[in-house]
């Protein structure tokens, strides 16, 4: 009974040794569950690619006059896709001021110098939650965890707002859908 209630004692380099251990093994169970979230994250993205395609075919076709171009297309997070299938860079700041979700419809003006014009003509109910900010160094992006589920969250917002990892943070996301990415609203700093 005695040899029970002895004390394990180890020395400081045996538990230096031990917790190096420990936390390799935790740094390489975290690399494998941030695999399969990203893989998570590049499926769930073609499949909203998809939807956005068949939602922006459904908008006002191209308008193109002398002096621009006018092309109506639907938000994915960080791009504006158009009905054609194509492509155009949204401005991460113009995104973040504006609080886009994944979802809204845009109106983009081409002027005759090249000029990008976006506005916003459609914005979804979204819903309001409040999340932990991570922040990933191998792809060097943020994400929050809010409501058991991991959103992706534009740069330039937490940068904006000084985010930090561990800092509570209140992010938009759309009421009728299932997001990978998620408007900042404010930052709470820890």
């Amino acid at each position: 009974m005695e040899e029970k209630n002895k004390k394990f004692h180890l020395n400081d380099e045996e538990k230096i040794v031990l917790l190096k251990q420990i936390l390799e093994s935790i740094q390489r169970e975290a690399k494998v569950a941030l695999e399969l979230i990203y893989d998570n994250f590049d499926q769930a993205k073609e499949s909203l690619r998809s939807n956005f395609l068949q939602k922006a075919k459904k908008l006002s076709p191209i308008l193109d006059d002398k002096k621009s171009k006018i092309i109506e297309g639907v938000f994915d997070g960080e791009k504006m896709i158009s009905g054609e299938g194509k492509s155009y860079s949204v401005s991460a700041n113009y995104a973040s001021k504006s609080k886009l979700a994944e979802g809204d419809i845009l109106k983009l003006i081409i002027t005759e110098d090249g000029t990008f014009v976006y506005k916003q003509i459609f914005s979804q109910q979204k819903i309001r939650l409040k999340g932990v900010l991570n922040y990933n160094i191998k792809t060097k992006e943020y994400s929050v965890l809010a409501d058991g589920k991991i959103y992706k969250v534009l740069n330039a917002s937490i940068t904006y707002f000084k985010g930090e990892p561990g800092d509570e943070i209140t992010i938009l996301v759309p009421k009728e859908k299932n997001s990978i990415w998620a408007a900042v609203e404010n930052i709470i700093k820890k």
